[in-house]
Formats: C-alpha cells, structure tokens, sequence
C-alpha cells in the first residue's frame, strides 16, 4: 500500500483475522494517493492535515452497509443470515461497524509486522469523506465518488501507513495497568 509490493500481503494478513462473525463486513481499504488525498484535506481536523498530506498513503476503513449480501458466499452454512440482517437495519450497522474496526485493525497490525508506521485517526468529519468518496446515500452515474458510488459504505476511521520521520515520531505513550482497564468477573 504504502509505495511497496506488499498490497496484496498486508491484504490477506488482514483477512486471516476474526471477526466475531466470520464476513467481513467491509467497505475495504481504499487507499488515497495524490490528487484523491488532496479530496480528503477539507475533512481533516487541523491537527490531522500536515500529517495526512505528507503521509505516502492514507487508506480509509469503511464499512459496507450492504455486507449481509455476500453472506450466502460467506456464510453458507447459515442460509438465514441474510435475511436477518436484511430486516434489522440497526444490526446492520452495529455489526458492519464493530467488524470494519477489528478489520481495520488487523490492517494495522499487518503494516506493522511489514515494518510500517501506521496513524489510526479519528480527526475528520465522516459525513464529508462519505460525501466525497462513497456518495453518502446517493446513488450517481458518472459521479466522481468512484470507489462505492451507490452510497451504502461509510467511513470508519482513516490511517496514514508509510514509514515515519523518526525526529517527528512521537514515543509511545503510557498504557494502563490490566487491572486498571479490566474488571474479572
């Protein structure tokens, strides 16, 4: 993804990961080159705009609305899937969320394990890059939203990949205690 041979590995490292149900309901990570992350500045956060701008790849993690129609590939086994989802739209978006996060994650920790820094952002407005990349509900012919035009995939959370300024990388910072984040019951 980031300027590498390695797209199609960071991708199948990312599969092998487990949703808690085993589809994947994902948009993809779409990744932003050039003019396409130009598109993204006007939904960036100001803290997030230099850093995205000279990242050499930003992807964005979305999820796809309409993943309960690849279920009868994916799932095949349980034949009635579909149509569960098909009638519970809050399901929908409550599994197609938590799923593209842990797949997002996964894709995090692939570009690692290939030697990549990664920056998991939250700091932009979701409804200008689903507006710019993914049509935001509208379907449109010709429209320049060319990655999923029909407006069923939303936008999770953006990551930059590429390999860091060491003197503009920051450490670390302190995580918690298991016993201060977990409870055991």
């Amino acid at each position: 993804m980031a300027h590498r041979n390695d797209d199609a590995f960071i991708d199948a490292l990312a599969k092998q990961g487990i949703a808690y149900v085993p589809f994947l309901p994902l948009g993809g990570f779409t990744p932003l080159q050039s003019l396409a992350v130009d598109r993204l500045r006007p939904a960036l956060a100001p803290g997030n705009v230099e850093k995205t701008m000279t990242a050499p790849v930003t992807a964005i993690i979305a999820y796809d609305l309409l993943f309960f129609e690849k279920l009868p590939k994916l799932f095949p086994h349980a034949p009635g899937m579909r149509d569960l989802f098909a009638q519970n739209p809050q399901l929908v978006e409550e599994t197609a969320k938590r799923n593209s996060s842990l797949q997002g994650a996964y894709l995090i920790i692939a570009a690692r394990a290939l030697g990549l820094d990664c920056g998991p952002m939250s700091g932009f407005d979701n409804a200008k890059v689903d507006e710019e990349f993914f049509g935001a509900g509208k379907e449109c012919e010709g429209c320049e939203q060319e990655f999923f035009p029909a407006g069923h995939v939303k936008s999770n959370f953006l990551c930059n990949l590429g390999n860091g300024d060491e003197s503009k990388l920051s450490p670390r910072g302190p995580r918690l205690a298991f016993n201060e984040a977990s409870t055991l019951l």
